[in-house]
């Protein structure tokens, strides 16, 4: 008789991980399931391998609320080299050119990167995993293929110049998803009028979570001796991605309807949007939405079963 597939446990919760240089987010995914033995993961917005830093990961039942994760705001900090353009607009290309820089200084750099604060349309580079016609950019950027690629609005809310020293910045930036670091950095280098790319990227900020609870690989790892409750205690509640949302409390009679898949009417409920439910006890339920004749519908519920 063939031996049933061990599934791994149902845990649920956040951990915000410190993603270390040098591997995907995908492995770095792989490798907390197993530590966890987590039978479901996923993360909230892929760091490329050259890049470091948070990438908050959701086990179990918190996968539901990764999408909302993965359309938040993002802070990194990036360094960028002025003088040198490669083709990936990153220090894992290859140098495509070189120009002299001269004359900067930190007055024309803030001045600059002032022209790249607000709403702007950005096309992203062929080094990314956007698909056109099923085919990921990068695939086609290896084959020596560059093909027309749509521009995509993007806000940049801050940009501040953190360091300027020999031909390198240290920038902060505060973005919405899907900004490019990278084509940021090459923009600015042509703005000076030097070119340039990003060599080091760290994220430091993913929605509502910092770096301020993040762990890294190795400390997991020695976490993972002294067994699962050790590990356990590091995973943020799910409701805390949905910190800067609206929320309202039912009663065990209205929660039980609402568990049902029916729409519930909730006393001083807010008149519209999306809102994080709780139960008496204050157990997150899940996510719902006020519909037009104010009652509450359930969207994504939590099952901690």
């Amino acid at each position: 008789m063939a031996r049933r597939r061990n599934k791994g446990r149902n845990i649920n919760g956040i951990l915000l991980l410190d993603k270390p240089l040098g591997i995907t987010s995908n492995l770095a995914l792989q490798k907390v399931k197993r530590l966890f033995n987590a039978s479901k993961a996923g993360h909230t917005g892929s760091l490329d391998p050259l890049a470091s830093g948070l990438l908050p990961l959701c086990l179990g039942e918190a996968t539901k609320v990764s999408g909302y994760l993965l359309d938040s705001d993002k802070t990194y900090l990036g360094t960028v080299k002025l003088g040198e353009r490669t083709n990936t607009a990153d220090a894992e290309g290859e140098v495509i050119e070189t120009r002299p820089v001269e004359n900067i200084d930190e007055a024309q750099i803030k001045s600059i990167l002032l022209q790249f604060v607000g709403e702007q349309e950005q096309i992203p580079p062929m080094h990314s995993a956007i698909k056109q016609n099923g085919q990921p950019l990068y695939k086609l950027a290896h084959q020596g293929i560059e093909v027309e690629r749509k521009a995509r609005q993007i806000t940049i809310s801050s940009l501040e110049l953190l360091r300027i020293s020999d031909n390198e910045l240290e920038i902060k930036v505060h973005c919405s998803k899907g900004t490019y670091i990278r084509t940021l950095a090459e923009d600015i280098g042509e703005a000076v009028g030097c070119g340039a790319h990003l060599s080091a990227l760290r994220r430091t900020q993913s929605g509502p979570f910092t770096m301020e609870h993040a762990v890294t690989l190795p400390e997991l790892e020695q976490l993972a001796t002294e067994g699962f409750s050790m590990l356990d205690k590091l995973l943020q509640p799910i409701e805390t991605a949905l910190v800067d949302w609206p929320g309202v409390s039912l009663t065990e009679h209205t929660a039980y309807y609402l568990r049902q898949g029916q729409p519930v009417q909730v006393p001083q409920a807010p008149l519209s949007g999306w809102v994080k439910i709780f139960g008496e006890d204050q157990q997150f339920l899940g996510i719902g939405q006020i519909q037009g004749d104010g009652r509450l519908a359930p969207k994504r519920l939590i099952n901690m079963g």
